[in-house]
């Protein structure tokens, strides 16, 4: 240790602490230490060769008795010490703790004649962020970019995004750093010239919505913070089926201009991943434009167009999911049906007469041709008259 020693502190502390450890030997050097409130701080004070074998300890000022932490049975679940006597390192874990732990400290070495000391400040801030909270929205499906600047010292600095809002763990349990810009939905570009870093959500579901932290790393002291509420809106949707070969109707959802933004109409599984279908103005028409909404007709359905469509105006709160059926035409359908049913009636037909063939007797050519039904009923069938019963099955069927 390299220290100095008062000569005023000598003679204060031998009157007021005649058995106390004594006296303040100041380490030239500083130790600063930094952390949150409920979480736990390592103060690690190197020393010099030739005290390894020496009692080393943690106090405050004035570092009596009563101001040694690490000899207390008081405070013995919350101070661990441990002594690396290699690396002549004797480091203090100070657990759960608190904003009035934040104070000076010194790191005692024990010998005979003048103790030596190496000063401690230590920072305790609470572990939330932050008094300015940025709010952004999105919408279910979508994408969202959240926006973190930082000043220009942090430029070749590590950046990170995490959820919640304890700054305590949030390096640790970052959901994407600029060291591995790519992790799954997250992506992260940082802009060095307006020092502003920005990390890219997409495939939104309700389950994103919270709060976020965007944190740069300091070399020294707490890293810096700022907050992000993110709200992800519901995606709404609805079904609609057309007929193949005629046209259909969709309606969308406009941002609140009627021509000064781009409308879309898109065609897949995922919104920030389908086909542009406006391209094609022939099929695809766009027309009745308010400052609500716009209707997107498709001029002629083919199989092929059923699907599921995203469409909107430019504001990645603004679209809507639609789920397209395509059936066949009435005209198929119904030349189908007329002709199961020429089918059916031919065959009832042709099974009456061949009954009515197989059944009537031989004299059926001196029977007149008329088959009136107020002849048949006057004239009530009886069991001498067959023929005229079946000439009247034959022409039930054929009615």
């Amino acid at each position: 240790f390299l220290f100095k020693v008062s000569c005023v502190e000598l003679y204060f502390c031998s009157l007021l602490f005649p058995a106390a450890v004594c006296c303040v030997s100041r380490a030239a050097g500083l130790i600063h230490v930094f952390g949150y409130e409920g979480g736990n701080v390592n103060v690690s004070c190197p020393y010099d060769e030739g005290y390894e074998s020496y009692e080393k300890y943690l106090c405050n000022d004035p570092c009596g008795n009563n101001d040694v932490f690490t000899r207390s049975q008081k405070h013995k679940n919350k101070y661990f010490t441990y002594d690396d006597k290699t690396s002549r390192i004797f480091t203090v874990t100070i657990s759960g703790l608190y904003l009035d732990d934040a104070q000076t400290y010194w790191c005692g070495v024990s010998r005979r004649g003048k103790d030596l000391y190496t000063e401690v400040k230590l920072e305790v801030r609470k572990d939330r962020c932050c008094d300015k909270v940025n709010k952004t929205q999105s919408i279910e499906e979508g994408s969202v970019t959240i926006s973190c600047p930082y000043d220009s010292q942090s430029v070749n600095k590590l950046k990170f995004l995490c959820r919640g809002n304890r700054p305590s763990t949030c390096r640790q349990q970052a959901v994407i750093t600029s060291s591995n810009t790519q992790n799954g939905r997250f992506r992260l570009s940082d802009d060095r010239k307006s020092r502003i870093f920005t990390v890219t959500i997409s495939s939104l579901t309700l389950k994103d919505s919270g709060s976020y932290l965007c944190g740069v790393q300091r070399n020294s002291g707490f890293d810096y913070f700022s907050a992000v509420e993110l709200e992800v809106k519901e995606l709404k949707s609805y079904n609609i089926s057309g007929i193949e070969g005629r046209p259909v109707t969709l309606q969308c959802p406009n941002s609140g201009q009627e021509h000064d933004n781009k409308k879309f109409l898109c065609k897949g599984d995922q919104h920030n991943n389908c086909t542009d279908m406006m391209e094609n103005q022939t099929k695809f028409k766009l027309l009745n434009v308010s400052s609500t909404c716009f209707s997107v007709i498709i001029t002629e359905l083919e199989a092929a167009d059923a699907g599921t469509y995203y469409c909107g105006s430019d504001s990645q709160l603004r679209f809507i999911k639609i789920q397209l059926a395509v059936g066949e035409t009435n005209t198929e359908r119904d030349r189908i049906i007329k002709s199961n049913t020429k089918s059916r009636l031919r065959f009832f037909t042709t099974l009456c007469f061949v009954f009515s063939l197989t059944v009537s007797p031989n004299k059926t050519s001196s029977v007149a041709p008329t088959s009136s039904a107020e002849h048949l009923t006057s004239q009530p069938p009886s069991s001498h008259n067959p023929g005229k019963l079946f000439r009247f099955s034959v022409s039930l069927c054929l009615s």
